[in-house]
């Protein structure tokens, strides 16, 4: 599974912005591919298969338009490779041939590739075909929002969370990149549901994931819900300083929505908050970030909560 680049219940605006990636190794080529689609897209041009590789999965397109010849590594060898890769597997490729034989088709569709334009390619067909595939993978994404939603608050479930996880490991393992996990956990929360009772702490934990959801600002930064009263955000190539501001942001983001929790010292609902980063190995274990990530929300608790603690973690090879 590849995640969308963010994840909410309803992911598309009316008007979405997306993102292609223009991959030929003659420039004129991707001109007139950017004359074709400019104003309407975000353009990423690649001259190479390799550099597309690179490209893919440092940004995510939302579709790739793939020239068959390529030097060194040949569109059909990339589409591939997107394909074999969790990250960017459900990227569609469209190809763009010399020929439109049954042959030169059978074999686009067999490397991956979900349509084919034949060369010298026609404005409207592009446009038309680029628009289909969008089409689609708005839908298929929106489906597969719904599936990893958690069903009370709206921000993803565990079983995405766990997912890219694994996914965003990998990725940060092969660029040599940090990996920052924060957990967060409402403080007191039991006694607040015994007070208020089941209808209103649900309320409450929607209020508090709509706030940490909107106080994460990039695409590619995730926050979920980890199981009753605690939440996790997922924040890919974040260094200590960055996150532990962050995590600051948060539990003031919280506290903000002045959510009354009477006994408590602070008046309000608050949250504790554990922060761990880590240059993820290829050979190591998410759950080893995820583990320390809870440590450190543990101390935050025990140092009186409304707080947050945070570490480098510096993992070690087996």
């Amino acid at each position: 599974m590849s995640p969308p680049q963010s994840f909410v219940a309803t992911p598309y605006s009316s008007t979405p912005r997306y993102r292609i990636l223009l991959v030929d190794d003659e420039p004129a080529n991707v001109l007139a591919l950017r004359e074709i689609l400019k104003g309407e897209y975000e353009l990423l041009p690649a001259t190479s298969g390799e550099k597309a590789l690179t490209l893919c999965r440092r940004h995510l397109p939302d579709l790739v338009l793939l020239d068959v010849v390529l030097p060194g590594m040949d569109g059909y060898r990339l589409c591939r490779e997107l394909k074999a890769d969790p990250l960017t597997r459900n990227i569609p490729v469209i190809f763009i041939t010399g020929s439109d034989s049954p042959q030169e088709q059978e074999r686009c569709f067999l490397s991956g590739g979900v349509d084919f334009v034949a060369k010298p390619v026609s404005l409207p067909i592009v446009r038309a075909r680029v628009r289909t595939q969008l089409t689609i993978k708005q839908q298929t994404d929106l489906l597969r929002s719904f599936a990893f939603a958690d069903g009370l608050t709206g921000v993803a479930n565990r079983r995405y969370f766990e997912e890219t996880l694994q996914t965003e490991w990998r990725r940060c393992a092969r660029t040599g990149t940090q990996l920052t996990l924060i957990v967060a956990g409402l403080d007191h929360f039991r006694s607040y549901n015994e007070r208020y009772g089941r209808q209103a702490g649900d309320l409450c934990l929607k209020k508090v994931a709509a706030a940490l959801r909107e106080e994460l600002k990039r695409p590619a930064d995730l926050a979920a819900r980890h199981g009753g009263d605690e939440f996790v955000c997922l924040l890919p190539e974040t260094r200590l300083k960055g996150a532990l501001s962050l995590a600051e942001t948060l539990g003031l983001a919280v506290s903000g929505l002045a959510i009354l929790h009477e006994g408590v010292a602070a008046g309000v609902v608050t949250v504790s908050l554990g922060v761990a980063v880590t240059v993820p190995l290829p050979e190591g274990e998410p759950r080893e970030l995820l583990a320390e990530a809870l440590a450190q929300l543990k101390l935050a608790k025990c140092a009186g909560r409304n707080g947050w603690q945070g570490t480098e973690v510096a993992l070690l090879k087996t």
